[in-house]
């Protein structure tokens, strides 16, 4: 038997589900079976936003903690769903590697008169291929216990903790320990997704200079981004800038240029011209294409990225091809994408895709496009999934509304 659950075959962490309870439309929203790359369909109102801030709240909770991303969506009044007086609860199914054991992560969050606090947290694995999978992590309100330990097993000794706060997160805290590994693999994966929301105008400015890895969320950083490509990974910015070539007509270079104030000015160069014109003269598809190719061709991933509904300020005959570039970004990262544009879901799979729409009761729910009977047929039968949807095959109602309940199948 391998000493380590990481050397268990390779690849990068996967979540398979997600379960979702009390937090705004999403009264009860499960999600099984997860595809590397999941994309999330519906109408204006149908809960995609609201579930892509319930990833954006998790890895916030671990990055700058629990009350500051609870103040921020205005608490319980505006975060827990209307009717509901239970916690907030979020489960995630993942595993370490796409060979290793499935682990559960469970977290419920309730709120007092001195704020919010962690109301129950656990970890749960199997080991081995047969029995009763058990808790490994467990605390409840700061207090509770943790076995430590490669591959904790059910005989091992727990070890009773305490937390400075009941609005701390267990995992969070106790995963800045190298005594717990498992609990440091789940800290690692959720403190490092990325979840944009970027713009063509905040890739306009023109930055202090100085190379950073990553993308902000907005974008804000797109020429020093570009910068620390050109000088340390000239290979991936060349093929971004081929791939950007091809969706951009005429498109020649990119270039960021240190201006002698100590700011970076973003130029792009098109034929036939001789000069290059700035960032901020560029068309907003443009800008919002290299921002993504950045991202989905970033030398070092994150392990899930997010990206929120990527019509928006693109050409529709790109989101197709951006959805491609999406699936092959998907063999080193998790991605998920909200839209509510045919054009990119005609770039989908069918079990790549879910449905979200809101019943009679008002609350969201999911249906995977691939366990639609007609869906699939009408697939294999060669139509497009964008054109199914807009023309109410996808059996959840109304395209524009998905407010007229199941049609049947």
């Amino acid at each position: 038997m391998t000493s380590s659950v990481s050397s268990i075959g390779s690849g990068p962490p996967r979540i398979e589900r997600v379960r979702i309870k009390n937090y705004r439309v999403l009264r009860d929203l499960d999600l099984p079976n997860l595809t590397p790359l999941s994309a999330f369909l519906g109408p204006n109102g149908s809960g995609k936003s609201t579930l892509f801030d319930v990833f954006a709240f998790l890895s916030e909770c671990f990055t700058v903690g629990l009350r500051r991303a609870w103040d921020k969506r205005s608490r319980f009044r505006e975060l827990r769903s209307r009717g509901s007086d239970g916690p907030i609860e979020i489960e995630v199914k993942y595993r370490e590697t796409p060979q290793a054991g499935l682990i559960t992560y469970h977290l419920a969050i309730d709120e007092s008169a001195s704020g919010p606090y962690v109301a129950e947290e656990w970890l749960q694995w199997r080991r081995g291929r047969y029995g009763k999978p058990f808790r490994f992590l467990e605390f409840r309100e700061g207090t509770g216990s943790v076995i430590s330990g490669e591959l904790p097993e059910i005989d091992d000794q727990r070890v009773q903790e305490n937390l400075e706060s009941p609005d701390l997160l267990a995992v969070n805290t106790l995963g800045q320990f190298a005594r717990h590994p498992r609990v440091s693999a789940l800290r690692r994966f959720i403190s490092g997704w990325y979840l944009s929301y970027l713009s063509a105008e905040s890739t306009r400015g023109v930055p202090e200079a100085g190379p950073q890895e990553r993308l902000s969320q907005s974008g804000d950083n797109l020429p020093n981004v570009i910068q620390y490509l050109k000088e340390q990974h000239p290979d991936r910015l060349a093929k971004i800038l081929v791939v950007l070539a091809r969706r951009i007509p005429q498109l020649e270079r990119v270039d960021a240029n240190l201006l002698a104030d100590g700011r970076l000015l973003l130029q792009i160069k098109d034929a036939p011209f001789e000069e290059p014109i700035l960032a901020k003269f560029a068309s907003d598809g443009t800008l919002k294409m290299l921002a993504y190719l950045t991202v989905l061709y970033d030398p070092h991933p994150a392990p899930l990225i997010g990206i929120e509904e990527p019509e928006n300020q693109l050409h529709p005959r790109l989101l197709p091809q951006l959805a491609e570039e999406c699936r092959a970004a998907s063999a080193n990262s998790q991605l998920l994408v909200t839209t509510h544009s045919p054009y990119f879901v005609d770039g989908l799979k069918s079990e790549e895709l879910w449905v979200l729409y809101r019943d009679e009761d008002g609350f969201a729910h999911a249906r995977r496009a691939g366990d639609m009977s007609k869906v699939r047929t009408f697939v294999e039968e060669g139509a497009q999934l964008g054109d199914l949807w807009m023309e109410g095959y996808f059996e959840v109602g109304d395209p524009l509304t998905a407010a007229g309940g199941l049609t049947g199948s």
